[in-house]
């Protein structure tokens, strides 16, 4: 049995152009930096939100779906962009940039109304979604390459916060994206494998994954991660779909493969709380309660990813299939 991704996981959605010679065309940021907007986020990568008819969190594990909410973007400031601003992309003739601040009480922003990425992203348009998604993986980047890996020496943001140069020697440095293989395990029927971290929730589960490690590749990640997590071997392993995935920079790169549900499972100790299999109607059973906030935890059998994860969009597509 295969399957496609019947919709695209909610952070690979973006509507803004972000062609490379943008960065390097200072005439061009100049002319468009008196109408930009900036996305602002603080220290914890929250940014203002205007929530609409979209309820609020409530909790830390509240990752808010549908639709609704949008960014508040702020006007700019100066005739320039500041040094340590990074250049988002365009949209509609107005340029985006991403910038660290915080709550601005004279421009009446409520801090109760500021999200994170892992909140809001479900519940933002494409543009939104696109534009935050950039915005904290850029700046977590540079938060964590302020000193050169080669020499120590200060480094200083260059083509409008795309790439950093140091100041002994000139080496230029890149946004890292470390891949991650994610796998949707299923029997090949109507079963499919899901499994708990220890620092998760009881009774919430997901489908597994892991780091690409150096010389490997995706699909050999794949093998290797489902063994070494849960003691199973898998086949047939197929390209689902992929999303960014910033925290902090990360790329979830989505996989299906069978197992056979006789082989006994081992989770990994200290990685794995619990592994289970759960059959196509118990899924949609989950799914069909909603969001995590649609009642207590405490009386829900299966908690399933938000909205935002990819691994949402994954177990959304399986449970569809007849």
């Amino acid at each position: 049995m295969t399957f496609r991704l019947h919709t695209p996981p909610v952070l690979s959605r973006s509507l803004v152009m972000r062609d490379e010679p943008i960065r390097s065309d200072r005439e061009r940021q100049l002319a468009g930096w008196p109408k930009a907007r900036l996305v602002v986020l603080d220290e914890g990568g929250r940014t203002p939100v205007d929530w609409g008819d979209v309820r609020r969190p409530r909790d830390r594990w509240d990752m808010i779906s549908g639709s609704g909410a949008r960014l508040v973007t702020r006007p700019t400031s100066g005739e320039e962009p500041p040094e340590d601003a990074v250049l988002l992309g365009e949209h509609d003739g107005t340029a985006y940039w991403a910038v660290r601040g915080e709550v601005d009480l004279v421009a009446g922003e409520d801090p109760t109304d500021w999200a994170d990425l892992r909140t809001v992203g479900a519940a933002l348009d494409a543009l939104g979604a696109g534009l935050l998604t950039g915005a904290v993986a850029v700046l977590n980047w540079h938060a964590a390459a302020r000193f050169c890996a080669r020499d120590g020496s200060p480094m200083h943001p260059r083509a409008a916060g795309w790439h950093r140069v140091c100041e002994a020697n000139g080496h230029e440095e890149y946004p890292r994206t470390d891949p991650a293989a994610i796998c949707l395990v299923h029997d090949g029927a109507d079963q499919v494998l899901l499994a708990r971290q220890p620092v998760w929730p009881e009774g919430r589960y997901s489908v597994l994954a892991g780091f690409v490690e150096a010389g490997e590749s995706l699909e050999a990640c794949v093998l290797r991660e489902i063994h070494e997590e849960v003691g199973v071997r898998v086949r047939d392993v197929s390209y689902l779909g992929s999303q960014a995935w910033p925290f902090p920079r990360s790329l979830m790169v989505g996989f299906s493969a069978v197992a056979d549900p006789d082989d006994p499972i081992v989770p990994a100790d200290g990685e794995i709380a619990e592994a289970m299999w759960v059959t196509r109607a118990d899924l949609r059973a989950a799914l069909d309660e909603g969001d995590w906030g649609a009642r207590p935890k405490a009386e829900r059998p299966l908690l399933l990813p938000g909205k935002v994860s990819i691994a949402r969009s994954m177990l959304e597509s399986w449970a569809a299939l007849d």
